[in-house]
């Protein structure tokens, strides 16, 4: 009887194995997990792209007569922004055209009296001398002229010195100073900026800028819009590093670290409004 249920149990034993090994070679493996794509999320905020956002100041100093902007008014380039008043300039413009006037009076006079002298020297009648003092004060004439010209040109440049033109289309963002205010040549008086002419620009810290490529995509939101997200592509990345130029919201964050001013180019409209806090999260 014992030497039927040894083999018995040999044959079982054979049966399940080969059965485990079929049960293996069926059992389907499992897939490998999708790579998850790696994020770079940073802070940023809303700027206007290179010389569309000026601000205009006077190159002559006085006092403030007119100031015909208020923010967010729409100017157009060319369009007056402010008067300083020049009225000692104006008054010594005038003064120095009556100049001018004279000279030139002063030069039709010698002209006829050279023109005299030297036909009294041709026909014996007048003295050589006559002639060429005449023809001297003609040329110190002329010369007075020119001077008292270039004095009316620099004069005229300070008079349109004084009134501020809009060097570009945009919306007035901000008026810094009031109509009846003294100023200094070059103190600034109102803030023009294009705002369909704006981007992103993200700091990114300096140990990451191996993670930034030109053409990756970016997804920009901001506190206040209820989740609302923009795209964007990163259309700029510098070849420097410079100091951050926002405080980080994260205080475990250093505010000494230098960073990477990455432009990011929006793909659509967005409510953002200039200088903006925003988050951006680019895609490596």
């Amino acid at each position: 009887m014992k030497r039927l249920i040894l083999p018995i149990i040999g044959l079982a034993i054979l049966v399940i194995t080969v059965a485990q090994v079929k049960a293996t070679h069926n059992t389907p493996k499992p897939q490998a997990a999708a790579a998850v794509p790696r994020r770079l999320v940073v802070e940023g905020r809303l700027v206007t792209y290179p010389g569309h956002e000026v601000t205009v100041g006077s190159d002559a100093s006085g006092t403030i007569e007119r100031l015909d902007v208020h923010e967010r008014d729409v100017v157009r380039k060319g369009d007056v922004i402010a008067v300083v008043r020049a009225d000692d300039t104006r008054a010594a413009l005038n003064e120095a055209k009556a100049r001018v006037a004279e000279a030139q009076a002063d030069i039709r006079l010698f002209a006829l009296e050279t023109e005299r002298a030297r036909k009294l020297w041709d026909d014996a009648v007048g003295s050589k001398q006559a002639w060429e003092k005449s023809e001297r004060d003609l040329d110190a004439a002329r010369a007075r002229r020119l001077s008292l010209l270039a004095e009316v040109q620099r004069l005229e440049a300070m008079v349109a010195k004084s009134v501020v033109k809009a060097p570009i289309d945009g919306v007035i963002t901000e008026r810094l100073t009031h109509a009846g205010e003294m100023i200094a040549a070059g103190a600034p008086i109102a803030t023009i900026a294009d705002l369909s002419k704006t981007r992103v620009e993200a700091e990114v810290d300096e140990f990451d800028a191996g993670r930034v490529r030109n053409g990756a995509p970016a997804t920009i939101t901001a506190e206040g819009f209820d989740g609302r997200q923009w795209r964007g592509t990163i259309e700029e990345i510098p070849d420097a590093v410079t100091s951050r130029r926002l405080k980080p919201l994260d205080a475990s964050k250093p505010i000494d670290t230098r960073v990477l001013l990455v432009k990011i180019a929006l793909a659509e409209k967005t409510p953002l409004k200039l200088g903006q806090r925003v988050d951006i999260t680019i895609d490596e």
